[in-house]
């Protein structure tokens, strides 16, 4: 499918723009599969241009200002949510696939599109849904993703969902399932996994050090840390804490984005891949590699252990799991309260399904606001 082979004011087609910009291995907006429902090419912006801003004007992607990343609002205002995540995984996704040569618009609308699944509390929710979901098969943040793609999203169109490229569709579907099928996913794809894990190594340890749960100093025990400290060298002196966190902060991202460029550019150099297709039938994965992927897990298990896992989350999640459990049975028993258009689904899709579906979709104030009205005494 070519966007516009035709110029418009003497504009450039997105045809034009790609092949003289990106690498053979890039997947080529003329190349795209379409979407589920055909629709007219549009005149001057490309199918994942398109994709792009359907996201970003729906209704799911700006209820991730409102979900929480790791921290809840209750710890203050200076920490990620789910939508400052997201915006800061496009920035650095960005840059990696313009490097690369890859397909900027792609990258950005999978990017902005990764997380829109996710559900009020973050993974802590995800699990209490999908423990309330055990005999409908389940809860998967990416999984439900395609669900508001496919049927939930709103758009001006007769066409349920927002109707995006398979490329955007197949790749979120990878992430459902890392294992399935025997291809590996687009280059672009790789390179937003790439992205989201550097972006949380990053965040996580800044929101961690700001909010008083791990100090600077236990931090400076890890590997990575000492070498992004290296690389601040004599800029050290004279900085405070908090200087002294950003700085390492933005050596985390950048040790890592560098690494990433130069093990993931070497080897596409010499791929001789003429198509997107070719990268696929390989196994390869963009993604930090060497001494910085052990690094780069020595920091991810001690994130975990003291981080993820500390008293006052553990303490959220425990909540969120009781909240999310009471709302679901009240609902379950309760169809009446449901919205109109979730009870309808409930008959396309079974009750427990479509009351999941509902409370995937709120963000954590207003799950707290319902729960508050339902059980004023709890």
């Amino acid at each position: 499918m070519d966007p516009v082979d035709s110029q418009l004011d003497g504009l450039l087609t997105t045809a034009q723009r790609e092949t003289s910009l990106l690498a053979p291995y890039a997947m080529f907006s003329h190349q795209s599969l379409g979407r589920e429902h055909p629709e007219p090419e549009h005149p001057y912006r490309g199918p994942f241009q398109r994709d792009r801003d359907r996201i970003l004007h729906s209704s799911a992607y700006r209820r991730l200002s409102g979900k929480m990343q790791v921290f809840t609002g209750e710890m203050g205002d200076y920490h990620r949510t789910r939508l400052t995540h997201t915006q800061e995984v496009a920035s650095i996704a960005r840059t990696i696939a313009r490097a690369l040569r890859l397909n900027e618009d792609l990258v950005e609308a999978l990017a902005l599109f990764h997380d829109i699944g996710h559900p009020p509390y973050g993974h802590a929710g995800e699990d209490a849904l999908d423990l309330c979901l055990s005999q409908a098969g389940g809860f998967s943040h990416n999984q439900y993703a395609l669900t508001i793609a496919r049927e939930l999203e709103y758009r001006h169109v007769q066409n349920p969902g927002l109707n995006l490229t398979r490329e955007v569709l197949f790749s979120q579907a990878f992430r459902v399932d890392k294992e399935s099928g025997n291809e590996s996913p687009l280059l672009e794809a790789q390179v937003v996994d790439a992205a989201d894990s550097i972006t949380y190594d990053a965040h996580d340890t800044d929101d961690a050090i700001k909010l008083g749960l791990v100090s600077l100093e236990e931090f400076q025990s890890l590997d990575l840390i000492l070498h992004c400290l290296d690389r601040i060298g004599d800029g050290r002196k004279g900085l405070d804490e908090d200087s002294l966190r950003r700085a390492i902060v933005h050596e985390l991202i950048d040790c890592q984005v560098s690494n990433v460029l130069e093990s993931a550019g070497a080897v596409l150099n010499v791929s001789g891949w003429e198509s997107a297709t070719d990268a696929q039938q390989d196994p390869f994965r963009i993604a930090p590699t060497g001494i910085l992927e052990t690094e780069k897990k020595q920091l991810e298990e001690f994130l975990l252990d003291r981080v993820y896992h500390h008293p006052q989350l553990i303490q959220t999640r425990e909540m969120a799991q009781e909240h999310l459990q009471r709302m679901f049975d009240l609902f379950c028993s309760k169809i009446d309260m449901l919205p109109q258009r979730f009870r309808q689904r409930a008959d396309e899709v079974g009750l427990e399904r479509a009351v999941g579906d509902y409370l995937a979709g709120m963000t954590d104030r207003y799950l707290e606001n319902c729960y508050r009205e339902q059980f004023p005494s709890l």
